[in-house]
C-alpha cells in the first residue's frame, strides 16, 4: 500500500489571524432517509453533513425573517 504525505508549511503566527469560533453541539433523531438524503446533498456540495444541516437552517430562517446573528457579534456583545 502506497502513502501520499502533504505537509502543509505556515508561518509561525498563520493561526492567530484565523477568527475564533466556538459551536455548540446539537444532537437529533432523524429519519435514516432523511439523513441519507442530506449526506449526498452535503457531498455534491463538497461540505460536512454539519455544515449542511447549518446551511438549510440558515436559509430557512433567512426566509422567513429570522435573524442569526453572526458568530462576532455575539461574542463581542458577550464580552461588554
Amino acid at each position: 500500500m502506497r502513502y501520499i504525505y502533504v505537509i502543509l508549511s505556515l508561518p509561525y503566527d498563520a493561526f492567530r489571524y484565523m477568527p475564533k469560533s466556538k459551536t455548540a453541539t446539537l444532537n437529533l433523531r432523524i429519519d435514516p432517509r432523511v439523513k441519507e438524503g442530506i449526506r449526498i446533498a452535503a457531498d455534491q456540495d463538497h461540505r460536512s453533513v454539519a455544515n449542511m444541516v447549518e446551511i438549510l437552517i440558515r436559509r430557512y430562517c433567512a426566509d422567513r425573517g429570522i435573524p442569526i446573528p453572526e458568530q462576532n457579534e455575539m461574542f463581542s456583545e458577550s464580552s461588554k
